[in-house]
């Protein structure tokens, strides 16, 4: 029967400590782990029995971090920069590698974490392997709109709280740092294609049809631009949270992308 150790450390940064998760299956297959990148508003928390599965299903060694400012790392007081996706994989990413003391490694990122994870294997030879799910690879109209969406929605009462269950104190940093860095007009240009022609490694990019902040327009420009084997999977009746609305349909396709 198989069966999964958890391992829980802080790698220690200049700016705060970032909070680790290990899920480690008793069958391993390969000394080449998966790492997690959450996106806007989560933590490792939040991935919830995800990463348990993939490490069952995978055999392999599953690693989940909070990024500087979410979840269970350090407090977070300045506002990221608009260049902030561009700075985790040169600022945090390194510290998380060094701790663990990994070389190779396969990245999975979720929203901006996937922008994050398609970073790091631009510039980091180490990382084998990309699988992207409701990455954004530039801002579009619907993408704003959505934040908007959301912004009025956490001005209701009671609406914080829910952050605050996964965040604690921090909550406010969060969800402002998410809504006024996509929605400064500084940010308005950016997009992923200074990175996305430098990854030579496979790329699995998972998308659904109705995600609330990008349309197909993302998977398909992800796909169209990396220079390393790329699948693309759009899933229907799906919106910004595949891993949990279609777990099943998202869980096969990474084992057939691994194997």
């Amino acid at each position: 029967m198989k069966s999964v150790k958890i391992v829980e450390s802080i790698a220690d940064t200049p700016y705060g400590g970032l909070y680790i998760k290990e899920w480690l299956p008793n069958d391993l297959i390969s000394e080449i782990p998966i790492i997690m990148l959450h996106d806007s508003l989560g933590c490792v928390s939040l991935w919830k029995d995800f990463p348990k599965m993939l490490a069952i299903t995978l055999s392999r060694r599953i690693i989940a971090y909070d990024r500087l400012g979410f979840g269970q790392s350090g407090v977070r007081v300045e506002p990221p920069t608009i260049d902030f996706i561009k700075e985790e994989a040169s600022m945090f990413f390194p510290k998380i590698k060094k701790h663990l003391s990994i070389d190779k490694y396969i990245l999975l990122g979720h929203s901006v974490g996937g922008g994050m994870s398609l970073n790091i294997a631009a510039n980091d030879k180490g990382c084998t392997a990309v699988i992207s799910i409701s990455a954004q690879a530039f801002v579009e109209d619907i993408t704003l709109q959505g934040i908007k969406t959301a912004r009025k929605m956490f001005e209701k009462p009671g609406q914080i709280e829910r952050l605050e269950k996964w965040h604690g104190n921090k909550a406010t940093w969060v969800l402002k740092a998410w809504i006024d860095t996509w929605l400064s007009p500084d940010f308005s240009r950016w997009n992923l294609n200074y990175c996305l022609y430098n990854i030579t490694c496979p790329v699995l990019v998972i998308h659904g049809d109705n995600d609330e902040y990008g349309s197909n327009a993302f998977p398909e420009h992800i796909v169209a631009n990396v220079l390393g084997e790329s699948t693309k999977l759009i899933i229907h009746k799906c919106g910004h949270f595949p891993h949990k609305e279609k777990t099943t349909e998202v869980s096969e396709a990474i084992v057939s992308f691994m194997s």
